[in-house]
């Protein structure tokens, strides 16, 4: 039956495959010799048993094997499952149908192609059946190669009676190869002893080291001899089925061994489901990315790397706040990242009225009554839970504490999941794309894809590539389309952040909270110290000092309890060490600012971070020496900041800057180009959010150095009340005025004359 390709069961239920298409057994009657098929799709047909005797493509759909994975999907195919090649040869022997059941080979008269209809197959001079035998015999007469590269070689008169009943699609699918798109069968050598083997070194596998399917093959093979013992060595798979095998079963694989065992123990734990965003501000990620582009620092104008810090709202892709630091960012860059988020951008120089707040629902005029100032079409909220990575700041204590006075919840990503904060790293990528390959100064992705020389391109200081990267997340990146990102309420639509963020205040409404300035100090790290009646507070191995710590409230402990019961907090920024703050206790919203007390009364100091404090600190205990008040650090410092920056290298020195830069070691100039951005970071995070005010004025240079060493020596001095000691007479000038061997004048050797009060 059928060419001998098997036998064929009729059982109701059975399954047949006829030219490629599957049709199941409804019904059969052998007492009048017919039965019944359907597709599946709504078609069924009748015919006679003689018929299914004599078909030429006429196969038994074997059943899966029990221990394989099912190859029922309980799906149809589609034209999708076939590759351009083989739609196209689908098409052809459609179109030869077409042309037998209609003279066409588009199926239509008003479709006519050049040359058609042909004479055998004229509609007007032909019947259906002259039509159907024309085409058997042109196919018959085809080249045996073309046919069989066209499957017109089985193309039959009862052939062509079936598939004329089909159109469209269907007819495709008919006239498609079944060999292409068949289902998988599973695999017959992998019986239920060689499954057992499988799973046993699959479970083995995952507690040691990587190994490779070689030795998996081999532990499969050890496995069969010590268990089955006479299961025949020959029937066991061979290596590359056993890696088809594993794939399918166990995925590719590829992870590292210890990542797998943590991902396999999260799973278990029920830790990696999958999380649904439906509000802004519900998560939001944290990453660093290195600066794809080289900047000039503002001091000596020198080539340095930046590093970018960004917030990603995982609802809207907004980026609500961003950080750009020289070199490595820290915690406190962090934790001012979120006080950013909260934090409604102001409108900057140049920006148009296309870029002030356009959301509905909330008045532009409202905002700026409330943040001070005009607002910009950024979004800004409180952040409900922050999902960051495991980098040295994002682990730190203080910006653990940070978080939690912001009310945050801190989900860390899993360690080597990019996947669990997949939006931010292609928001990196996105941005590297659309904004900074086309900057002077871009490092390109890969030191192989580098320019010939980015640092000698760098032309942008970190306040022009600050103002360019937020002009365009506000004005490119807020309004670009997001494409696969739609939300789940209208998948087919076609969103951006500002268009989501602007949804979302319609649909669940948005809760405008705006941080007061005093959140600036409440997000800086704390220290627990006591207050030394006659030095201040010493913080880090300084002293810091107010006349406000003179008052008798302060003379005494504090009233706090607890683990750091009778002590009083102060924070600081280690941006700049300069000075620490210290909040009221009688008025919680009044900061007092406690300066060192190394800092002289007259000038300013380069502002300096922990690093700067933690070498001067070393030279002094390098020297040995034990200073009574930070004023004798100030030479130790001066000393300090002279090696990393001598006057000659100072933007006022413009005559010889250039070539005495050139030989100064351009790692101690990019760490003080740092510390001086980072006080001017600071000092704008300090006055951000306050209204405008006089404040003192400030020198725009440092002072010099020398002038300040004279001027501290000068006032030591001036303590001591020293005055200029006069050197005694020299010998030989005494000898002058009296010889040793001269005799004394006679009115010296007279007696002196007797008194009465002498008597």
């Amino acid at each position: 039956m059928a060419g001998g390709r098997g036998l064929l069961s009729l059982a109701p239920g059975s399954q047949l495959r006829l030219n490629g298409v599957e049709w199941t057994v409804d019904a059969i009657e052998p007492q009048a010799g017919r039965f019944t098929l359907s597709d599946g799709e709504g078609r069924t047909e009748t015919r006679p048993i003689r018929w299914l005797i004599h078909h030429p493509d006429a196969r038994p759909v074997a059943a899966p094997a029990s221990l394989a994975r099912s190859a029922e999907t309980g799906q149809s195919r589609s034209l999708e499952d076939l590759t351009a090649d083989q739609l196209e040869r689908a098409r052809i022997r459609a179109e030869h149908v077409l042309e037998a059941a209609t003279g066409f080979r588009d199926g239509r008269a008003d479709r006519a192609r050049p040359g058609e209809p042909r004479p055998a197959y004229d509609p007007a001079t032909t019947t259906l059946g002259q039509r159907r035998a024309a085409k058997v015999a042109e196919c018959r007469a085809l080249p045996r190669h073309e046919a069989a590269r066209l499957g017109l070689q089985f193309m039959g008169y009862r052939t062509l009676e079936k598939l004329t009943a089909l159109s469209g699609e269907s007819l495709l699918l008919a006239c498609a190869d079944g060999r292409w798109t068949r289902r998988s069968g599973g695999h017959r050598s992998v019986t239920e002893e060689v499954r057992k083997a499988i799973f046993a070194v699959k479970r083995e596998c995952d507690d040691r080291s990587t190994m490779p399917m070689t030795a998996r093959h081999r532990l499969v093979h050890q496995f069969m001899a010590e268990t089955f013992a006479d299961f025949p060595t020959e029937k066991i798979p061979s290596r590359m089925t056993l890696t088809r095998v594993w794939e399918e079963w166990f995925g590719p694989g590829g992870a590292k061994a210890r990542y797998a065992r943590s991902a396999q123990a999260a799973a278990e734990a029920g830790v990696g489901r999958r999380l649904v965003v439906y509000r802004p501000g519900q998560v939001v990620a944290l990453d660093s990315t290195p600066l794809p582009v080289k900047l000039r620092d503002s001091v000596f104008a020198e080539p340095v790397s930046a590093t970018l810090t960004l917030a990603l709202d995982l609802y809207t892709h907004a980026a609500p706040a961003f950080r750009l630091t020289l070199d490595s960012d820290t915690s406190v860059d962090v934790a001012m990242l979120l006080r950013d988020v909260m934090l409604p951008l102001p409108m900057r120089e140049g920006w148009g009225e296309d870029m002030a707040w356009p959301y509905p629902g909330v008045p532009a005029e409202i905002v700026t009554e409330f943040a001070g100032h005009e607002v910009a079409a950024l979004p800004f909220f409180a952040p409900e839970t922050v999902t960051t990575d495991h980098g040295g700041p994002y682990k730190s204590h203080d910006l653990v504490e940070a978080e939690r006075v912001l009310g945050c919840n801190i989900l860390p990503a899993r360690t080597f999941r990019p996947s669990d904060k997949f939006a931010v790293e292609r928001a990196f990528a996105a941005f590297n794309t659309m904004l900074f390959q086309h900057l002077l100064g871009s490092t390109g992705s890969d030191v192989a894809d580098r320019g010939r020389d980015p640092e000698a391109d760098a032309v942008l200081t970190r306040e022009q590539m600050e103002h360019v990267v937020a002009t365009f997340i506000v004005r490119v990146w807020m309004n670009h389309r997001l494409g696969e990102y739609a939300p789940a309420w209208g998948p087919g639509e076609e969103h951006s952040p500002n268009s989501l963020f602007a949804a979302a205040m319609q649909q669940g409404g948005w809760s405008m909270q705006i941080p007061e300035p005093e959140l600036y100090y409440q997000v800086l790290r704390k220290h627990h110290v006591m207050v030394h009646p006659r030095r201040g507070v010493k913080i880090l191995g300084l002293w810091y000092f107010d006349d406000v710590l003179d008052e008798d409230r302060f003379r005494g402990r504090s009233s706090r309890g607890g683990r750091h019961k009778g002590k009083w907090v102060v924070h600081s920024d280690q941006r700049d060490r300069r000075q620490v703050f210290f909040q009221d206790p009688d008025d919680p919203d009044r900061w007092h600012e406690l300066r060192w007390t190394g800092l002289p009364p007259e000038g300013e100091v380069p502002a300096f971070s922990d690093k700067t404090a933690a070498e001067l600190l070393t030279v002094v205990r390098q020297r040995k020496l034990a200073p009574r008040s930070d004023a004798e650090l100030l030479p130790l410092l001066v000393e300090l900041l002279s090696a990393t920056t001598p006057v000659a290298q100072w933007p006022t020195q413009i005559a010889d800057a250039k070539a005495k830069a050139a030989r100064a070691r351009k790692r101690d100039r990019t760490a003080r180009a740092r510390e001086a951005e980072r006080g001017q970071t600071a000092r704008a995070d300090r006055k951000r959010g306050r209204p405008a005010a006089a404040e003192p004025t400030v020198l725009e240079e440092p002072v010099s150095i020398h002038r300040a060493v004279d001027a501290s020596r000068r006032q030591r001095r001036e303590a001591a009340g020293l005055r200029k000691p006069v050197a005694p007479p020299r010998l030989d000038e005494a000898l002058r005025r009296r010889g040793m061997f001269l005799l004394p004048r006679v009115a010296e050797r007279e007696e002196p004359a007797v008194t009465e009060e002498s008597m």
